[in-house]
């Protein structure tokens, strides 16, 4: 009973790493498809409709004989779902990755844990007391959190790695041929940052979402079925009326076909599904706090690989988020505890009131002098 016990504390941590892993193949994917100019409504249409087709059949042999009923409320829940969590935010994410890089996108993700916390105190599902120890341990992580943030965005600092030297003259090469100015590289960097924030938003607002979804429709494979085909007909409809070219929906070559169909399956499908397992197990902030996973094996894949470049402020400045969010986690955790304690005195106190009339029967019973 303590081995089940203690796997099932383990799998949402298991879970989530592998969650981890799978994205940054992802990551690494997807920069190699969009450089070769693969469009970007057209990748997020292929990959949620793959995600739908492979979930579809699995929700139907699993949870077909459920007592959760497919509502009208839980399929407009499902469709602000996938627009917050699926097209509008990978739209986002997609364009921050072109206008500014992989890394710094990537290291950009980090700030969703806390992100993710400060929009769940208005909405009470976390909650902050100062006048306590662990109230202040989490206060003081989400400020350090932040601080690590405002580096990110505002310092870049001095690249940490010279096989670049190369990359960046052909880079520079390219702007030139393009006519790209300096202060156009600003714009298109500024532009980069800006759809970043917003898709962090929107993707910190999808784990509160997922949180209230797993309550009215605990079906993982269906909901996210559900979610992933809403998401690629809300994709479809906006590059049909972004771009009426035919031409782009033709995949070209393997890398593009290997990377719609493992993005779809895993990437939307299998990932999107550990994800709404962990946030029903164990709430919305302990599964965005396995976002900074997707940095470093990315950076372990891309920097040796690839020759991504990594800058100072990027490291700086995620370092800084990581600290103040396991900051943030351990005061979570000492404040769970804390409150587990609290209630078991009452409850051995309950159980002693029921089991003492017992012990006074026996005793009596079991007297021989008892006439």
């Amino acid at each position: 009973m303590f081995q089940t016990k203690s796997m099932d504390e383990w799998r949402p941590f298991l879970c989530m790493f592998s969650t981890g892993f799978a994205f940054a193949v992802v990551n690494i994917l997807l920069k190699e498809v969009l450089n070769q100019g693969l469009n970007r409504l057209v990748f997020i249409t292929y990959r949620l409709a793959i995600s739908a087709v492979f979930l579809a059949p699995i929700g139907y042999c699993f949870e077909r004989t459920s007592s959760s009923k497919l509502t009208l409320r839980v399929s407009c829940y499902l469709f602000i779902s996938a627009i917050v969590g699926a097209s509008t935010t990978m739209y986002f994410f997609l364009i921050g990755i072109q206008y500014t890089s992989a890394t710094f996108a990537s290291a950009f993700i980090n700030i969703v844990p806390v992100v993710t916390f400060i929009i769940a105190l208005p909405f009470r599902l976390e909650t902050v007391n100062l006048n306590i120890n662990t109230g202040r341990v989490k206060a003081l992580g989400t400020m350090v959190s932040i601080a690590g943030a405002i580096v990110l965005t505002s310092y870049k600092g001095m690249p940490l790695f010279n096989h670049m030297h190369s990359h960046t003259a052909t880079l520079a090469a390219h702007h030139e041929a393009f006519g790209l100015s300096t202060s156009n590289k600003t714009e298109r960097w500024t532009f980069g940052l800006l759809a970043l924030v917003a898709g962090t938003l929107l993707w910190s607002s999808w784990y509160l979402l997922q949180s209230q979804i797993g309550k009215i429709y605990p079906l993982q494979y269906s909901s996210t079925a559900i979610m992933s085909f809403f998401g690629a007909t809300q994709s479809a409809v906006l590059c049909l009326i972004m771009d009426r070219d035919p031409s782009i929906w033709i995949l070209r070559g393997k890398i593009e076909i290997l990377s719609v169909l493992y993005s779809g399956i895993v990437g939307s499908g299998l990932c999107f599904v550990g994800m709404a397992w962990c946030v029903r197990k164990r709430g919305p902030v302990f599964t965005a706090a396995f976002s900074p996973l997707v940095q470093i094996i990315s950076a372990l894949f891309e920097i040796p690989l690839l020759h991504d470049q990594l800058h100072l402020g990027s490291v700086l400045g995620s370092g800084i988020v990581i600290i103040g969010l396991y900051i943030l986690l351990w005061g979570k955790n000492k404040e769970g505890r804390s409150m587990s304690v609290d209630r078991n005195p009452v409850k051995v106190g309950q159980d002693v009131e029921n089991e003492e009339p017992q012990l006074r029967v026996i005793t009596v019973t079991s007297d021989p002098k008892c006439p």
